[in-house]
């Protein structure tokens, strides 16, 4: 039977009764603490899986409570246990992770290290760990964050019997509630559940569905959206749009983080001036000086004009163009306002039959093309950079469109795909089926950037959208003139044919060009 045939044992959790927890753990001396059973469950697989499962506690704390950002790893020994560590009767440590916990939002709650401690049993010279207990490092004087158990340590067990189960114990700090009303009971119970998922899990081979952070380091970028955050969630309040303004300003400070961050990257080559080492000071605004598209940007359907707005602050120099002016235009500074346009832009007509590449003010050699949401522009979109001799592009597909047609796999042919796992290499996420229209969509537009000579890189970006799959253009496959020409002059049938067919309208534009 396929792993994916076999269901997970239900959770089924029990309160520990303290008259009835013989076993629990205990120090060794006597410090006046005691550990207190809190609750409990079957353990629905081996012995052998449970430093795998809480290993992910460990290195993924973020998946437990909303409020912690993520946690950077300070020393990982099997050598050094130092004081706070707690000494346990009949077991040993034989491994201590010291880990620094980083809140999602600074201003509000503080960071917090802590050590995470791996215990083996005493007797014998098996080295498989049983127990794991995590110890927060508190100066004297000073409190635990409110995302933290109000405990001074707190244990997952796995206890080895014939009907084998998971335990947490806690010390808890004087005067906290540990009855099933309690917040340390509920919190308690929710990380033996996803122990119990992560051990299943661990057992059945799980693999994620959808990988993040494949392009862009996620400490990099979580430490620059922090930044980018406070720089300009005021617009929350400013926000001039019928839509909602929480979704949409925080969704592009996120693109606008991976973009800073990957034109960094991709640019650095190219870049001459000082300023682009690394710098752990995001106070300071290094940005300023990070490399950058040689062209500018173009935000193909920019819409409300907010990421050009925040990428135009950061001083990077690009354009956005849209059939129609938003409310929001009028408002933003002149900065952003002189480089917001009203446009149709109809590809078609970039090409001509003997006059060549007509010249268009903001497609320009060395840009960088962003489509988020482009609708009808997506696929134009490598097609455009190959045009224009682009240096990259960045799209972010929503409404599935063709080139003059919404997109149908039985009407719309496709192009060539390279190897087998090039499909699985696209990050699409679902059941791993690829059977959905979207999926079909996004295989679609992988394999014409390809077909426009450009290497494809996935992302399943860090933003609030449900519509978070990017697909990069940033290095042409052929490097030879003669493989350059080749596809440009595939880039340049498919625009010849599009115009011959006659059906893609450009959109009418909206409101005064001329204003904006």
């Amino acid at each position: 039977m396929s792993n994916s045939a076999v269901k997970r044992p239900s959770f089924s959790p029990s309160r520990c009764r303290q008259d009835e927890s013989t076993d629990s753990l205990a120090h060794e001396g006597v410090d006046g603490k005691r550990w207190t059973p809190i609750v409990q469950c079957p353990a629905d697989f081996p012995l052998d899986v449970f430093e795998i499962a809480v290993s992910q506690l460990i290195h993924h704390p973020e998946y437990n409570s909303t409020l912690i950002l993520r946690s950077d790893t300070i020393l990982d020994s099997t050598t050094d246990f130092p004081q706070p560590i707690p000494a346990l009767k009949g077991f040993r440590p034989v491994r201590n992770i010291h880990r620094r916990l980083l809140p999602r939002r600074p201003g509000r709650d503080s960071g917090l290290e802590q050590h995470c401690t791996l215990y083996t049993p005493d007797v014998g010279d098996d080295e498989q760990p049983v127990v794991l207990v995590l110890t927060p490092i508190v100066e004297s004087g000073s409190s635990l964050p409110f995302y933290h158990p109000a405990v001074y340590h707190l244990a997952f067990r796995y206890i080895p019997a014939e009907d084998p189960a998971l335990r947490i114990e806690v010390i808890p700090l004087p005067s906290t509630a540990t009855d099933v009303d309690s917040r340390l009971y509920r919190t308690c119970l929710a990380l033996l559940e996803t122990l119990h998922r992560y051990g299943w899990g661990a057992v059945t081979n799980y693999k994620k569905r959808i990988h993040h952070d494949c392009i862009i380091p996620r400490e990099a970028y979580q430490d620059l959206y922090l930044v980018m955050r406070e720089r300009h969630k005021h617009l929350v309040n400013e926000w001039r749009e019928v839509t909602d303004p929480l979704k949409h300003v925080f969704e592009d400070i996120g693109i606008a983080t991976f973009l800073m961050l990957l034109w960094k990257e991709s640019y650095r080559s190219l870049h001459t001036e000082p300023g682009d080492e690394p710098c752990r000071d995001l106070g300071t605004a290094p940005w300023k000086g990070w490399p950058r598209p040689p062209g500018g940007f173009l935000d193909l359907g920019c819409g409300n004009g907010l990421l050009t707005h925040i990428l135009t602050m950061e001083g990077y120099d690009g354009h956005g163009i849209d059939v129609r002016a938003r409310t929001s235009w009028s408002h933003y500074p002149d900065a952003t306002r002189s480089h917001l346009h009203t446009e149709a832009l109809d590809p078609t007509t970039l090409v001509g039959s003997s006059t060549g590449l007509q010249e268009h003010p903001y497609l320009r050699e060395g840009v960088f093309i962003i489509a988020n949401h482009a609708d009808e522009l997506t696929p134009w979109t490598p097609v455009l950079a190959t045009l224009f001799s682009a240096s990259g592009y960045l799209s972010i597909p929503c409404c599935a469109w063709a080139f003059d047609e919404k997109y149908e796999r039985s009407r719309v042919p496709d192009y060539p795909v390279p190897y087998d796992s090039f499909v699985d290499s696209l990050n699409l996420g679902g059941d791993g089926s690829n059977s959905s229209s979207y999926s079909r969509y996004r295989i679609w537009l992988a394999s014409l950037s390809l077909y426009c000579g450009w290497k494809v890189e996935c992302e399943s970006l860090r933003i609030p959208s449900t519509r978070n799959w990017a697909i990069i253009g940033r290095q042409r496959i052929a490097q030879s003139s003669e493989d350059l020409e080749q596809a440009r002059q595939r880039v340049e049938e498919i625009v010849l044919k599009v115009r011959e067919r006659g059906l893609f309208k450009a959109r009418t534009p909206e409101g005064k060009a001329k204003d904006h």
